[in-house]
């Protein structure tokens, strides 16, 4: 009979790499765990600030160590294997990475579906967005170096850097010097319903939390008004529209 391991050093060479894969699951988890701890004892935006240090400070000591095994250097934080690529290749892993968010999260939704039902999935669905659209907004924030009140342009320009647009197809329609209205033209969600002649999913409440916290992220002073979202009856060419705009 053969005895099971009792610790992974036991472990065998297909079992190890196994391990390994669960390992990078572990980080992930652990550090969002992190976050959200800090978030629920100091609040959301000294979470925000504390999750960029510790996150440029984690990430690099990381690389730096992958980087020494597997044989390749860090430039601006980036790894070389991913300035060596290819553009065309390049643009295609970021795409493909964007869709693996898109699976992930719809996953997450069908699992809590089946498990507990339609309006419990929907009410998870809610509350992770007032989440993740602030994490999201102040990510892009960052990167685009953004001025704390960055007005209706730096909304325009951050929702151009959101998962969404390497996933959909939107567009910006200017109204007023004060708004502006943003369309999803193609959703790959749901056009993939239409495709199996399925109803569009009812995502107007999960749509108010996400662009509503997502917009006054990026500046406070902007508000959100939505023009149209499933279930609401759309015109063929978007699935929601939202105006923004600062009184």
């Amino acid at each position: 009979m053969v005895e099971s391991p009792t610790s992974a050093s036991q472990l065998d060479k297909k079992e190890t790499a196994q391990f390994i894969v669960d390992l990078f699951h572990r980080i992930i988890i652990h550090h969002g765990l992190w976050y959200a701890e800090v978030k629920h004892q100091m609040g959301t935006e000294k979470a925000l600030e504390l999750l960029e240090q510790a996150s440029k400070t984690s990430f690099a000591i990381q690389m730096k160590h992958l980087g020494a095994m597997f044989g390749f250097d860090m430039v601006d934080g980036v790894p070389t294997p991913l300035l060596e690529m290819e553009e065309e290749r390049l643009i295609e892993l970021k795409e493909r990475v964007a869709k693996n968010w898109l699976v992930n999260d719809g996953v997450w939704f069908q699992t809590i579906e089946m498990s507990e039902g339609l309006n419990e999935a929907k009410r998870c669905n809610d509350s992770c967005w007032a989440h993740f659209s602030p994490f999201e907004a102040q990510s892009i924030k960052q990167q685009l170096k953004l001025p704390e009140f960055p007005g209706l342009d730096g909304l325009k320009r951050a929702l151009g850097f959101r998962v969404y647009e390497s996933i959909n197809t939107q567009s910006i329609v200017e109204e007023s010097e004060d708004s502006f209205i943003f369309q999803m033209n193609q959703c790959r969600v749901q056009v993939a319903r239409k495709r199996k002649g399925l109803a569009n999913y009812p995502c107007k409440s999960g749509g108010l939390v996400e662009y509503s916290c997502f917009a006054r992220s990026i500046d406070k002073r902007i508000k959100t008004e939505c023009i149209g979202c499933p279930p609401d009856d759309h015109p063929d060419d978007w699935f929601c529209a939202w105006r923004f705009f600062i009184d």
